[in-house]
């Protein structure tokens, strides 16, 4: 297998854009990667692209194709993928394997989505055997519920405070205010969390994931293309896709058991160690991590999945300030999900694209010292996760 590198990147801001349609969105960001890997559309000899769930696609999902209509129908090969939240992760895979392979030398990959307005629905149709659909009608447990019932867990397990959440989601505003890109861009103190609304205990509002509209794009290519361009590549060092276990501490399926000591998403920890044994890195190694963080609680469970710290220790590296961009384990320098909202088959693009920019050093005032390492991580409806590890 080649190596792979990240040529360029681009991203439209995350919002709300009732004049613009999903292509609209899309072709900003791919302009823009383009722009930033000095290369021209003809150029690129295969598309990945994360289908929309709820936008575009010919109502197919077949973003890839939308794009590529509108860019300049040339004969390119489209590869479209439908994985949830965990789409644009799995494009990315898509992608990167072309180029590794050795099939292609410069491929293009991108997700983007318009956002219905209100709860995501994650079940298409009313249909008896969709066990998404049956726990909708059954249970009544959209997400914040779900993860309101994760953090009070937690809080039995380990003792975490009110405050200690609400913490997660000051960090996170206070990177979003240098990014350009991200939705909500205000500061907010504590007590502005603390006073904001109570969605399902013991998750507030500001302390959950908005939905929005977005998009991004890569540009992946080989190392001889790369080496043309750029004497200080950034290297696609792994990127990885797995599904949860039978034996996920979330019970999924008539085959979950839930064993002592079990593990919250599989999927994620699955992925993620392969991606670690892909690259060659560990946890140790890392430098900063954009993860999914539809809910502050995941700043705190995901990192101890990992090994990126120790069992019940992620309170206190928030309350020492160690999550931060110039902390010892900077997690969403970003400002996450939490401050771009959801934009959900564009989330695995967006991570790649600050994870870039920051190891090029260039991601301004929230700039992670001497970045080298960075891992991103997502997982979608189905128990799909992905993982990506980025060096320079």
């Amino acid at each position: 297998m080649r190596d792979v590198a990240v040529l360029g990147v681009g991203m439209h801001p995350w919002g709300k854009f009732e004049d613009k349609s999903i292509t609209d969105l899309s072709r900003e960001a791919v302009e823009a990667a383009l722009r930033d890997a000095g290369i021209a559309w003809p150029e690129i000899e295969a598309v990945s692209a994360a289908s929309s769930r709820f936008s575009g696609g010919k109502g197919w999902g077949l973003n890839g194709n939308d794009i590529v209509e509108e860019m300049g129908s040339n004969g390119v090969p489209v590869y479209n993928l439908s994985a949830g939240c965990a789409a644009g992760g799995n494009a990315l895979n898509i992608g990167y394997t072309l180029v590794a392979s050795g099939l292609y030398d410069r491929v293009l990959v991108f997700g983007a989505e318009k956002m219905p307005k209100g709860m995501i629905q994650t079940s298409g149709v009313e249909e008896e055997t969709d066990p998404e659909y049956l726990r909708q009608i059954s249970v009544g447990m959209p997400g914040p519920a779900f993860w309101g019932m994760l953090c009070t867990q937690r809080m039995d397990e380990y003792g975490t405070t009110e405050e200690q959440l609400a913490r997660i989601a000051v960090k996170a505003h206070e990177n979003a205010v240098h990014n350009e890109n991200a939705r909500f861009r205000q500061k907010f103190t504590l007590e502005d969390v603390l006073n904001s609304k109570m969605v399902s205990y013991p998750l507030r509002l500001y302390e959950i994931c908005p939905i929005s509209d977005g998009a991004a794009a890569v540009v992946l290519c080989s190392a001889e293309v790369a080496r043309k361009h750029t004497t200080r590549p950034v290297w696609l060092a792994s990127s990885t896709v797995a599904t949860y276990r039978y034996d996920d501490g979330i019970p999924r399926g008539l085959a979950s058991v839930v064993p002592k000591g079990r593990t919250l998403h599989s999927e994620a920890k699955l992925a993620v160690s392969k991606a670690f044994d892909d690259a060659g890195v560990g946890p140790k190694d890392v430098s900063l991590v954009e993860l999914q963080d539809n809910t502050v609680y995941y700043e705190l469970a995901f990192p101890e999945e990992w090994g990126l710290c120790e069992p019940g220790e992620a309170e206190s590296l928030v309350e020492k300030g160690e999550t931060t961009p110039v902390g010892s384990m900077p997690i969403n320098p970003s400002g996450g999900f939490l401050s771009f909202g959801e934009a959900t088959t564009a989330m695995g693009v967006f991570q790649i694209c600050e994870l870039a920019w920051q190891l090029r050093g260039e991601a301004g005032e929230r700039q992670v010292p001497n970045a080298k390492v960075g891992l991103a991580q997502t997982l979608g409806l189905g128990g799909n996760g992905t993982a990506a590890i980025l060096k320079r």
